[in-house]
């Protein structure tokens, strides 16, 4: 992770300086400092670029003088602007322009302390790769940027207010590393174990196996499963942040639910060849999961909550569940399997039950790479978004503005709800190619029962092909950072 560090405002004698510029706004401090120290160099290029400090602009200027590498001047639009977002995409804007300097220094300008650590945070998710497995990458090819020093009127306070963004920085990176792993490593058992890793953060984790689960009835998920040589597993993890670990809690605590695909084939029903390597992200469902697990207990927070990720291996063998089979979920409702590659629905089904039943959570969000029907729908800017609950719901489309992982609210309606009416059993796992991701979630909210719920399919957001300010190319985290927020603003005592 980027080092990240504070001190005061004073101009570095060397290297590489961001600054941060709000729109129309007079040169002072730092900034006015560094062009005097270039005999206006600074200045003369801004004039040239047109550049006047427009919210998502940036102007980078080679070696202008006094030691300076580079200036990148970062542009925050007007004050009314200057949102927790803004400045997240400015420190990533910046990170993104200096990666090849080792190290680099941000004028702050007029931000406040708190305002300066929300730069750090975007810089810092920027900055991230996943380079576990390159062995023979030039050394001119490679990221340089280790430090970030932000300088800032309080350095203590931000510091302060970086602790526990740095936390979610962190919960990020597992989702991220666990989302970018190749499926040859990370199977249901592997990640079961990268779970159990998350004691260290004070969260108590259990494990079940394919014994525990065929003794409660994991019908539906078991099923999914069976075609495997990878055992499944369940993970539970709790984090006792209100009542304290080990102490009853008096009130019910939050719940998130992951689909945990770890590679999906599509089983019998088999996907064609082309970009089927992709699906080694049907798990980023439960990486979100993990990585708000992670984050929540990394900054203390002040919450009971749980979460739960069903993890299997869809593959098509001589033991793999066939389309026309019908399973016992472990809500003993029946479903009749028309589809194999509508396997992430069942996992959920089977673990959303358990979780109803043995923590009787305030509410329950689910989330899954579900259906190729929301990328349709939305492409690659929203995640789908069902509930049951308007009120969740509400709070969680804000949660999304505030952290630009964006909700689009979906419909649940009965009549959809008839599509996945079977002929054989109490329902059937697909209900055709019309309203695809909607009938998809009719089913899940069969499991629900009555619970306050909602139901994210992230497929189109899981995975970026590009590089964004606070993302870059490949596995994203969303959510983690939204979840985080709903739990800060809305549940924390």
């Amino acid at each position: 992770m980027l080092d990240i560090a504070f001190a005061k405002l004073a101009l570095p004698k060397s290297g590489a300086l961001v600054l941060l510029m709000g729109e129309g706004e007079h040169p002072s401090g730092v900034w006015q400092q560094a062009d005097e120290a270039t005999g206006g160099a600074i200045a003369r290029a801004l004039k040239s670029a047109e550049f006047k400090g427009a919210k998502g602009k940036t102007c980078t200027i080679l070696a202008p003088g006094a030691g300076l590498s580079h200036v990148v001047a970062v542009g925050l639009g007007k004050p009314a602007e200057v949102t927790p977002h803004v400045l997240n995409e400015a420190g990533g804007h910046a990170a993104g322009a200096l990666l090849r300097e080792p190290a680099a220094t941000v004028a702050t300008g007029t931000l406040q302390p708190a305002q300066a650590a929300e730069v750090a945070l975007g810089a810092v998710l920027r900055a991230y790769r996943f380079d576990r497995y390159r062995t023979k990458e030039k050394p001119e090819d490679k990221p340089k940027l280790a430090k970030l020093t932000l300088l800032t009127g309080d350095p203590a306070r931000g510091k302060t207010a970086w602790e526990p963004l740095q936390a979610i920085a962190k919960g990020v990176f597992i989702s991220r590393d666990l989302v970018s792993e190749p499926p040859n490593v990370l199977n249901p058992a592997e990640m079961a174990d990268r779970c159990r890793k998350l004691t260290e953060l004070g969260l108590k984790v259990e494990v079940l196996g394919p014994k525990e689960m065929t003794r409660l009835g994991f019908g539906a998920l078991l099923g999914v499963s069976q075609g495997s040589v990878n055992e499944p597993r369940m993970v539970v993890m709790q984090w006792h942040g209100a009542s304290g670990n080990g102490r009853k809690s008096k009130g019910k605590p939050l719940a998130f639910i992951g689909k945990g695909v770890t590679f999906d084939t599509g089983g019998i029903s088999i996907k064609p060849a082309g970009g089927m390597e992709d699906m080694k992200w049907d798990m980023a469902g439960a990486g979100t999961v993990v990585g708000l697990m992670a984050a929540l207990a990394g900054r203390r927070a002040k919450v009971d909550a749980v979460g739960l990720v069903g993890l299997v291996e869809n593959m098509p063998s001589g033991s793999a569940q066939r389309p026309g089979d019908v399973v016992k979920s472990y809500s003993g409702q029946t479903i009749e399997v028309i589809n194999t590659d509508a396997e992430g629905r069942l996992v959920l089904a089977d673990v959303l039950w358990y979780c109803q039943e043995k923590f009787d959570p305030r509410f329950m969000v689910d989330l899954a790479t579900l259906t190729g029907a929301m990328i349709v729908a939305l492409g690659h800017e929203y995640a789908g978004m069902f509930s049951n609950d308007d009120a969740l719901a509400q709070k969680l489309a804000s949660a999304g503005r505030a952290t630009n992982e964006k909700l689009w609210r979906f419909p649940l309606d009965d009549a959809y709800d008839r599509l996945i009416r079977s002929d054989i059993a109490d329902m059937k796992n697909i209900g055709g190619r019309p309203a695809g991701s909607i009938s998809a979630a009719q089913f899940i909210q069969r499991f629900v029962n009555k619970k306050p719920w909602a139901h994210l399919d992230i497929a189109g957001v899981a995975w970026s092909t590009r590089d964004a300010p606070t993302v870059p190319k490949g596995a994203t985290a969303f959510a983690v950072r939204l979840l985080d927020r709903l739990v800060a603003e809305h549940y924390e005592g």
